[in-house]
């Protein structure tokens, strides 16, 4: 895999900011015709945001949750065997023995699913005057932590507030991760305040490519997302963003300028594990 890897050091990477309604085979339908379109301009690897197939919100988890393999799922699977990408399918909401999940399902060239990460930190805040939820209110933890192979490099996953816990993305860095992608929905209170400036901050602390994939902003909605899907070189620079609107994103990610920034700066092979450290729960 590794002599692979060295011959495929850039590919294209699409994220696609989907409009969201409240009638799943339109989500389906519209999310399926992107990713089409996404594979026909040169990507390889596609990524949807969360909740892609549902509105986002506490009321609606339980009404469009489904079982994992599904309608959602399958659809999926089929469309990026069609395309022969690889399919980061966002995150839908599943049902798996009488709990809730909010769910990224990850997807092969060949169809079969390579990961499925459900989100491990649940969306529970309180910002007086502005934004009050509460995921917990309805979903159930993940505990894993998700990564998938490819033939240029190894992605790491998390789901929206997953990106706010850094030893997370450490420990991806730790694995051998050189991109991760969060499928998220930040909101117009924590969007603008920490959207960006936490995808920069995992990028730098960690010398990889941060990918965070929001659904387009909907002002009708119950929650509005803030958009701006974006992706982060290892140098904590913003290389692809998108505004509020439905819209594909597209970046050559370059692994060689991750080796390169992480010659210059070798902070990997500088840690000192002796005084400080992070390990992965087997």
């Amino acid at each position: 895999m590794q002599a692979a890897r060295g011959a495929m050091a850039n590919f294209r990477l699409a994220l696609i900011q989907l409009h969201v309604s409240a009638v799943k085979s339109e989500n389906l339908q519209r999310a399926c015709g992107l990713v089409r379109e996404a594979s026909a301009k040169g990507a390889k690897v596609v990524a949807l945001p969360e909740c892609f197939n549902s509105p986002y919100g506490t009321q609606y988890f339980k009404e469009y949750a489904e079982k994992i393999p599904g309608e959602s799922t399958q659809k999926l699977s089929e469309v990026a065997k069609e395309c022969s990408i690889y399919l980061v399918g966002g995150s839908i909401p599943e049902e798996d023995g009488g709990k809730l999940y909010n769910t990224c399902t990850v997807f092969g060239p060949d169809g079969a699913m390579l990961a499925k990460h459900r989100k491990v930190h649940l969306f529970d805040i309180n910002v007086p005057g502005k934004i009050q939820f509460k995921e917990s209110e309805t979903l159930s933890p993940g505990n894993s932590f998700s990564m998938f192979d490819t033939p240029y490099c190894k992605v790491g996953l998390g789901i929206c507030y997953d990106i706010r816990f850094a030893e997370m993305a450490q420990i991806y860095g730790q694995k051998g991760c050189q991109l991760l992608i969060y499928p998220g929905a930040f909101n117009l209170t924590t969007g603008p305040a920490h959207w960006e400036l936490l995808q920069r901050g995992r990028a730098v602390d960690n010398q990889v490519y941060v990918a965070a994939v929001s659904p387009a902003r909907d002002e009708k909605a119950s929650y509005v997302a803030w958009g701006h899907s974006t992706v982060v070189n290892p140098w904590g620079e913003v290389i692809a963003k998108a505004g509020a609107e439905e819209t594909v994103i597209y970046t050559d990610i370059d692994l060689k300028k991750l080796a390169e920034i992480r010659q210059q700066i070798p902070i990997l092979s500088q840690k000192r594990c002796d005084l400080y450290g992070i390990e992965m729960k087997k």
